[in-house]
């Protein structure tokens, strides 16, 4: 039996076959890894990562919490804009309507000089020399003042605040680096008139809205400006660009309501160029003038000697600025001696044709008063004492009447008080307090000395006697006219009863006799009379104070007129102070010249002439 050959384990191959293969080779091995220059860099780069991975994380949680706020708002800013709408400002307009100061559309024209300087480079200085004086003679500005803008190293400045449209448009086409921003222009159209009440609006700080400066400007700035709007946008990068469609939120402006005057432009005109003209004639210091409503109280004009244009306030005299005639007080000299009048008829004292015995001069306490003409013992009627403006019999008849009814009678007449017309800086004059009279006191004060005025209350005192006695507070505000075109008059002031019609009507025959030229008996007035009306009023004179002696000068006076007409049924009152003429010792002329002109303008009928009255007794 044949036996067969051995099998190795684990395997189908005879031994045999094994061994015909050799022995068996170990698999090669691989290099081991090398631990030079290379895992030194790998190293390092990785450390490097792991830094810069960290002070990433780092930087961005101090972006996240400590700079949060503040980058998130600059970001905010950069990105959006609230842009103001300014309000129109409203008109002021005369009584019939016609425009004395408003508003055109306008354009500021701005640009920034660092930005000319990096595109320009070395012929920047030459372009800005050119843009100056391009924009100064295309705006008539200063084109010195245009260049310092330019030079002023800042991002944004303003070149000029009132550029018509299309000037803007051309200017922007020639200088590219010129941008135009919305404005108003305020405007004046006839210079000068009346500005002392109207005042002026100019830019403000930020040169994108008009505020008033001085006059009606200023005190109703509120209700002229109107309320500003606003609108929120997105803008481009870098620049004050509105990206369209952008608008986040929006206000609109509420324009500004107009306010108009009881003032006629055409009246107001003539008094203020005859005025001026006076002033000049008589080389006075300056004067005023106002013309009231007999009936209403109502201001028809207002005038000072010296004045302003509006549209060149910033070249104007500070001094001109004002309005003496609601500002300025004065003593009144004869003028007030009304006081005296009105209360010696209201009480009973005198009658007008009572006839006094009047000496060239009275002794009141230490002081000793003359007429301003010297004269012996005298017969004058009381008519006589206030047209021939005797200060003698004045202070005789006060002194019948009495400190305490003397006193009322300053208050019933307004003295002392403003007015309250509606004007700024507006003084009340001044009358000492009854408590600090002296002895002496009553020798000044019923002659129109030692207590002070404006020219205002001075007319408001004879408007009293030309509406019957009635005194009617003068204003000057008609109406405001708000943006939806309501209207909202300004109502009348309370008449204040100053004496009875009976009184009043004895006064106004009594002040014709001051403006009477009669043989013997001639009024001191009688330079105001105007042909065909009968014509009531009163002079003045009254010393002014020397500062360097606090003592009453010999030289320098206060001239005044207060007047009304025709006499018995008066349509306006007028009221004239001259503050130290040179020449001339009479504003009686230039009311005649007023008188005049209104009495051919509002073709007042003519009438008889007043009756010759007695002034000095036989």
């Amino acid at each position: 039996m044949a036996i067969a050959p051995p099998r190795s384990r684990g395997t189908s191959r005879p031994v045999s076959a094994v061994r015909r293969q050799g022995p068996r080779r170990p698999p090669p091995r691989r290099p081991a890894a090398r631990t030079g220059s290379g895992e030194r860099r790998f190293t390092i780069g990785r450390l490097i990562l792991v830094l810069l991975l960290l002070a990433s994380a780092a930087q961005l949680l101090i972006i996240q919490t400590v700079r949060s706020a503040d980058l998130t708002a600059s970001a905010e800013k950069q990105r959006t804009m609230k842009m103001t709408i300014a309000a129109e400002r409203g008109s002021i307009l005369d009584r019939n309507g016609t425009p004395l100061a408003f508003s055109t559309e306008s354009r500021a024209l701005v640009t920034n000089p660092r930005l000319i300087n990096s595109t320009k480079g070395a012929q920047a200085g030459a372009y800005k020399v050119a843009m100056a004086q391009a924009v100064a003679a295309a705006t008539g500005g200063d084109a010195n003042a245009i260049q310092a803008q330019l030079e002023a190293d800042r991002g944004y400045v303003v070149l000029t605040t009132s550029a018509d449209p299309d000037v803007a448009r051309a200017l922007e086409q020639k200088f590219p680096e010129i941008a135009e921003e919305k404005r108003e222009a305020r405007q004046y159209p006839a210079g000068n008139l009346a500005a002392n009440v109207i005042g002026a609006a100019t830019w403000g700080a930020d040169a994108k809205k008009l505020v008033g400066r001085v006059g009606l400007e200023s005190s109703s700035d509120s209700l002229l400006a109107g309320t500003d709007g606003f609108q929120v946008v997105d803008t481009a990068e870098g620049s004050d660009t509105v990206i369209p469609g952008s608008t986040r939120a929006q206000q609109a402006a509420v324009p500004g309501s107009n306010v108009q005057l009881t003032l006629d432009s055409d009246l107001q005109y003539v008094v203020q160029q005859k005025l001026q003209d006076y002033v000049s004639k008589t080389a006075a210091k300056s004067g005023s003038a106002v013309v009231l409503d007999s009936k209403t109280g109502q201001v028809l004009a207002m005038a000072n000697g010296t004045t302003f244009d509006p549209r060149a306030i910033g070249a104007a005299d500070p001094a001109t600025l004002g309005n003496a005639a609601v500002s300025t007080p004065f003593e009144p000299g004869s003028v007030n001696k009304i006081v005296t009048m009105a209360g010696a008829l209201e009480f009973g004292i005198n009658k007008p044709d009572d006839v006094l015995d009047v000496p060239g001069s009275i002794q009141v306490a230490d002081r000793t008063v003359h007429d301003a003409w010297a004269h012996g013992l005298d017969h004058y009627t009381l008519t006589g004492v206030l047209a021939k403006s005797s200060n003698v019999g004045t202070i005789m008849t006060a002194e019948k009447l009495g400190q305490d009814r003397f006193s009322e009678m300053l208050q019933r007449f307004g003295i002392g008080t403003k007015t309250g017309v509606g004007l700024p800086g507006e003084s009340a004059g001044s009358v000492p307090a009854r408590s600090a009279w002296s002895g002496s006191t009553f020798g000044n004060l019923p002659i129109g000395q030692g207590l002070s005025m404006t020219v205002l209350q001075m007319a408001g005192m004879y408007q009293a006697v030309a509406n019957d006695g009635v005194r009617i507070p003068p204003r000057i505000v008609a109406a405001t006219i708000a943006p939806d075109g309501s209207r909202t008059e300004t109502p009348q002031p309370a008449g204040v009863r100053v004496v009875s019609p009976e009184t009043a009507a004895q006064l106004r025959t009594m002040l014709t006799a001051v403006t009477q030229k009669a043989p013997g008996q001639i009024g001191t007035g009688y330079t105001a009379q105007v042909p065909g009306y009968q014509v009531a009023g009163k002079t003045g004179t009254a010393q002014q104070v020397n500062p360097a002696c606090g003592c009453y000068s010999a030289s320098t006076y206060w001239i005044t007129f207060a007047g009304m007409m025709p006499a018995q049924d008066p349509r306006f009152v007028v009221g004239i102070m001259l503050d130290a003429p040179k020449g001339g010792t009479s504003a009686a002329p230039l009311f005649h010249d007023i008188a005049s002109y209104i009495g051919q303008r509002d073709h007042i009928p003519v009438g008889d002439p007043a009756p010759v009255q007695t002034l000095v007794a036989p």
